[in-house]
Formats: C-alpha cells, sequence, structure tokens
C-alpha cells in the first residue's frame, strides 16, 4: 500500500494507472475510520482495480464554532485498516498541500445546499465540494463512493458531478450500524454512556415515524411532531433539525405520497449527530 502525501505524485501515479487500462475507485474519508467507512472500502474493492482512500480532515467545511481542532483522530489505525481491506493507495495532504497560500477559488452547488445542514451549517457543503472536486482531479476515478448517511452530501456531490460534467460514478453505500441501531459516526467517540443511551431516539424516531407511515399516516407535520417528541423524551438532546422532504430536491413536502426523505440532526451532548430513512408506503 502507497502512502502518497504530495497531490503530483497522486496524480501522477493515477494517470500511470490509466494508461495501464485500470478502473480506479476513490473513497474520501476524513480518518478516524470505522465500520461504515470499512464498508465503503470493501465495496470500492469489489468495484475497481486500484482502491484509493484520501485521508484529510477537511478544514473548509467545519464552522468557527466546531469541532475542526479536535476531531478525532487515529491514523495508524486507519491505515491498519485500510491495509486490511486491500487500499493500493492513501492520499493524505496537509491542509497546507490542498490550500496553499492565497487559493482564491471555491465550487458552490446552490439550491440543494440550502436546506437541511446546509441551512444550519453555512458554508459548510462549499467547503465538501470544493475539496471533493480537487480530490477528484487529484485522484482522477473512474468511480467514487460515498455513504447514505451522509445523505445530503451525496445528493449534493451527484449534482455537482452532473453540473460540470465530470466523468464519474458517484456510488451510495447504505447506512452501516452498531448492534443497537446507532448510525456509526466518528462523533459517537464524544458520547458518555449516557449520552450514547439518548443517541438511540435518532433511530427510534426513524423507525416510529416509518411505523406511522405504514398504518397509513401521510401528514408530514404530525410525522415530524411524532418524531421530535420522542427525541425530546431522552435527557442530553437538543434538536438542530427534522425534515420531511423531496429525496432529490431536498424541499420540504407537507404529504407522504410515495417515497421521501425523513432527514433530521439531533446534539446530543457535544456530538453532532444526523440519520435517516427513506419513508414509503407500504
Amino acid at each position: 500500500m502507497e502512502i502518497i502525501e504530495k497531490i503530483t505524485v497522486m496524480q501522477e501515479t493515477s494517470e500511470k494507472w490509466r494508461r495501464d487500462g485500470v478502473l480506479i475507485v476513490l473513497v474520501p474519508t476524513m480518518g478516524f475510520l470505522h465500520e461504515g467507512h470499512v464498508e465503503l472500502l470493501r465495496v470500492g474493492r469489489q468495484k475497481g482495480d486500484r482502491l484509493i482512500m484520501s485521508l484529510f480532515v477537511n478544514p473548509a467545511q467545519f464552522g468557527p464554532q466546531e469541532d475542526y481542532q479536535t476531531y478525532p483522530s487515529d491514523t495508524e489505525g486507519d491505515l491498519e485498516k485500510a491495509r486490511s481491506v486491500g487500499v493500493d493507495a492513501v492520499f493524505m495532504p496537509t491542509a497546507q498541500e490542498m490550500y496553499p497560500d492565497r487559493s482564491q477559488t471555491t465550487v458552490n452547488v446552490e439550491e440543494i445546499t440550502q436546506y437541511l445542514c446546509g441551512e444550519s451549517r453555512p458554508g459548510h457543503f462549499a467547503g465538501v465540494t470544493t475539496v471533493v472536486a480537487k480530490l477528484f482531479n487529484i485522484t482522477k476515478p473512474h468511480l467514487a463512493i460515498f455513504g447514505e448517511k451522509d445523505y445530503q452530501q451525496l445528493v449534493v456531490i451527484k449534482q455537482m458531478v452532473r453540473d460540470l460534467d465530470m466523468d464519474i460514478d458517484v456510488v451510495g453505500v447504505p447506512t452501516v450500524r452498531e448492534q443497537d441501531g446507532l448510525a456509526m459516526s466518528s462523533r459517537n467517540n464524544y458520547l458518555s454512556a449516557e449520552e450514547r443511551v439518548s443517541a438511540l431516539s435518532l433511530k427510534k424516531g426513524l423507525d416510529l415515524a416509518s411505523a406511522l407511515v405504514a398504518t397509513g399516516e401521510k401528514n408530514a407535520g404530525k410525522i415530524k411532531n411524532s418524531v421530535r417528541e420522542l427525541i425530546l423524551n431522552h435527557p442530553f438532546t437538543e434538536i438542530d433539525y427534522i425534515t420531511i422532504c423531496d429525496p432529490e430536491k431536498l424541499t420540504d413536502i407537507e404529504r407522504v405520497d410515495g417515497p421521501c426523505l425523513l432527514a433530521l440532526a439531533v446534539r446530543v451532548g457535544k456530538a453532532r449527530l444526523i440519520d435517516n430513512i427513506i419513508l414509503r408506503e407500504h
């Protein structure tokens, strides 16, 4: 497994692979890998001839009051996990390498970044799309793998790829959960034992919404209120948003007629957790 820190070296490596006619897959990560990341890598390993994992905590997607400085890290553990899956190259640049002095260009997807996390984290998605566009230009993949837990991120990146005519297939992988149902996240590391119990309210809320739709409830407001009440009945919880929306446009809907996205963000202690489900009539 190659560990590459310089952009030019990564570009030269990918270009050689492309000339050799192999299919390149990229899995972008910010490190502190959990089983959800490992599943993305496994899918990538199955789908391509050369697998690249990027490992870069992107400062551009963190707001001033967010956890960039304290974001959890375990580089040696990450590299060991990458080796165990058969990653061919880990691209591991510094912030200075990715954003040299006088960098002036950003990539911004307009409408669908105004909702959900985009509303409560201004500038976040411009940071995401800019770094992903750079990673695509650096690693030159044919295919890129992202998790569906970050549903809005997946939709935004697919939009960017379409709009900018990037010749890359973007593949979403279903959310990987702990045995108790909690969606795997690097930020779960922030939870105390008591807070973790309350964090399970996110999945319970999704399950409640699904059950309500299954019994014929179509009123999105009533479903959201039920989910809100369930979550707030647990200690340490503060709701950022609960939204039922169009799965592609991410605009709010009032009635559940056909598939729609229920997405939520909840602070549990100092951890901001997100989760989602596609609601379908039965």
